[in-house]
């Protein structure tokens, strides 16, 4: 039975890996603002996502710490935001490191989460972790801060690795119930010319790669969590349709766009930049993806009921101090909208 301890794990993406890891008999700690109730296998535990306290013991003795912590990007780029979204992530990532410098026995892994936007505007060529060029502007700006406040964490005995998530699909959380949404209004259209490139990644596969990583204990350094088949703008929209038997979807221009996010307090960045990001490390060290085709995760995201039965790769690596892999049969549903991943 392995402890894993999941630093802003009340969100999206940490209410996935929660029911993951106590469906596999996994102990799970939850660092946040604003504790829930614990249960037998899920403790919460308050922390400011800044400063020392109490809940730096619990993390002696765990196997995995997951920093997910970070403001949503789901809002204007006002001065004010843009700090909050930068420090809220520095401040705990640091925070973080200095908790592990005080433990006897740190977890022997750290995962600290990024985003795929790192890279460049691409519509010329796919960017992986070995040739890909890092971009420019806030987006941007945060996701490297980001990576050298971990990075340049003192913290010997424990393995890190980077989580370069692609947008996350899934049925009941993320983007999709967003999109449709757009398309069950007549509005599945594409966004701006169409033609950028949309990097994603099923819900099934942010679980199973995760548990891949934690397994492979030679792994280490940044790895893109997203598809290997990306792409464009028209492809994704036309998909949802498909899916959802709907024959027409206005599209939006790029103008449209800037007045629809001027009154919801958004940014077009995050349905115009072109994201063609590919998983060139997690391919090399041998992942299988669940859901490779946009298709079958559109599929997924709109089929009933919404568990569905999780076939994840093969393998023979065992987990530090946990049984072989073993992915749950039942998928997670239930999880409100929080924005997209930056």
């Amino acid at each position: 039975m392995a402890k894993i301890v999941l630093a802003g794990g009340s969100g999206f993406i940490g209410q996935l890996l929660t029911q993951h890891f106590t469906a596999i008999g996994d102990q799970v700690v939850i660092l946040t603002r604003k504790p829930g109730a614990s249960t037998n296998q899920v403790q919460h535990v308050y922390w400011d996502g800044a400063t020392a306290g109490p809940w730096v013991q619990h993390l002696e003795q765990a196997t995995v710490l997951i920093n997910l912590t970070g403001k949503s990007v789901n809002c204007r780029y006002t001065a004010k935001n843009k700090q909050e979204i930068i420090s809220s992530r520095v401040n705990a990532t640091h925070a973080l490191g200095d908790a592990l410098r005080q433990l006897q026995n740190p977890p022997r892994l750290w995962m600290n989460a990024s985003s795929a936007t790192i890279y460049r505007h691409a519509q010329d060529g796919p960017q992986d972790e070995l040739t890909g060029e890092i971009g420019t502007g806030f987006s941007v700006d945060v996701c490297t801060a980001w990576e050298n406040a971990f990075y340049t964490q003192n913290t010997p005995g424990t393995r890190k690795i980077a989580l370069r998530l692609a947008i996350v699909l899934d049925k009941d959380g993320g983007v999709m119930p967003y999109y449709l949404n757009l398309a069950r209004l007549g509005l599945g259209g594409w966004q701006g010319n169409g033609l950028q490139c949309f990097s994603w990644i099923h819900s099934r596969d942010v679980i199973s790669s995760i548990d891949f990583l934690i397994a492979h204990e030679d792994l280490e350094g940044d790895f893109n969590l997203s598809s290997p088949q990306p792409i464009p703008n028209h492809r994704f929209m036309y998909s949802i349709r498909q899916a959802l038997k709907i024959s027409f979807g206005l599209k939006a221009s790029k103008w449209m766009l800037e007045i629809g996010a001027f009154f919801l307090r958004t940014e077009t960045e995050l349905l115009l930049k072109s994201r063609w990001v590919v998983p060139a490390r997690l391919q090399q060290a041998g992942y299988t993806f669940n859901v490779s085709t946009i298709d079958e995760a559109i599929q997924l995201c709109t089929s009933t009921p919404s568990k569905q039965v999780l076939n994840h790769p093969k393998t023979t690596a065992k987990r530090p101090n946990s049984p072989y892999l073993s992915l749950p049969k039942n998928h997670v549903s239930g999880i409100p909208f929080q924005g997209p991943i930056l």
